[in-house]
């Protein structure tokens, strides 16, 4: 099979809308890539989500045109995207993003292409102009370890969203492609039964500007109530360590870090934060942070730009009553 020289990404569609992650993606590769960067796009056939794309700058759009597939389950994309790199040839690198279709999508792929594939990367670079060097925390989270793929194409990888900030880049050059005779094949071993819509929450975590995070130090309850009226000043959103989503208020989608969420507010406040791999993983495009711990060679004040070496209620209670 042929071997393209070109780095490709796939284009998360949600609602009809394409996910920001995707170009997050394209801001990286865009940045890091000597050969030409791909975005492969499955859309319907009235659709033309590949004009948005466009604004990020990548060097050619393939997009799917399929009312079918476009609608289809895992599976059947899964074929779709075979079926494509079958007739294209193998890019050097194919990179999805880390969520719940991509982490379906990628290891089905790669099982089929008998490739390697890392999963949950927080960061990417090429060497050689075309080795992919994939970052992720390792050994419980304590470490974090490059991997390499030499020998296989395409190399493949999940990346986490919000470790990338997204910026847009006119690219004149931008090819389109539309494919509209792609055979489907229909897939008989899944069956979706209903897409229920997503329910009308309070601010996610990942897109919120200001965020109040409260830690193993922070966890009484005295000590919720008071980041909770602090967070309500600042009109930030709460986030949490692991263990705080032991409590019933709290779960996965209010977690920061490797096993949580990656986030990028203008302001992030950390109280009662040590600061290990496992949160600061998830940290890194926070604007500004500030911190207040009791440890004055707690890790996290490597990561901030101002902290207080003290009790983190007691800044709490006196950053609430500097807002008033």
């Amino acid at each position: 099979m042929e071997l393209l020289k070109e780095n490709w990404i796939f284009a998360e569609v949600d609602l009809n809308k394409v996910n920001p992650i995707t170009y997050q993606l394209i801001t990286k590769m865009n940045q890091i890539s000597n050969l030409p960067v791909t975005v492969v796009l499955i859309e319907g056939s009235n659709e033309s989500l590949e004009d948005d794309i466009k604004e990020y700058g990548p060097d050619k759009i393939i997009t799917i045109k399929n009312d079918q597939l476009a609608q289809g389950n895992d599976l059947e994309m899964t074929n779709a995207l075979d079926t494509l790199i079958d007739k294209t040839g193998r890019p050097n690198s194919f990179v999805f993003a880390a969520t719940v279709v991509g982490r379906s999508l990628a290891p089905r792929l790669q099982a089929r292409l008998r490739t390697g594939l890392t999963a949950d990367c927080l960061d990417l670079h090429f060497e050689d102009d075309d080795t992919l060097v994939q970052t992720k925390p390792s050994y419980g989270d304590n470490i974090m370890c490059e991997i390499v793929v030499p020998n296989h194409r395409p190399q493949m990888a999940t990346v986490r969203s919000n470790v990338f900030e997204a910026k847009k880049f006119n690219n004149p050059s931008t090819k389109v492609i539309n494919i509209t005779n792609l055979k489907v094949v229909k897939d008989n071993q899944l069956t979706i039964l209903s897409k229920p819509l997503p329910q009308e929450s309070a601010e996610s975590i990942t897109e919120a500007s200001r965020i109040v995070a409260i830690g193993r130090g922070d966890k009484t309850e005295e000590n919720l109530t008071n980041a909770k009226r602090l967070a309500d000043k600042l009109h930030a959103v709460i986030g949490v360590t692991r263990p705080l989503t032991d409590l019933d208020e709290f779960d996965i989608n209010d977690q920061i870090g490797q096993s949580g969420q990656s986030v990028s507010p203008d302001i992030l406040i950390n109280l009662g934060i040590s600061g290990a791999v496992q949160y600061t993983a998830g940290i890194s495009n926070a604007k500004t942070i500030v911190s207040a711990n009791t440890d004055k060679d707690a890790p996290i004040f490597k990561y901030s730009d101002y902290y207080y070496v003290g009790n983190a209620e007691e800044f709490s209670k006196a950053l609430e009553r500097a807002l008033q």
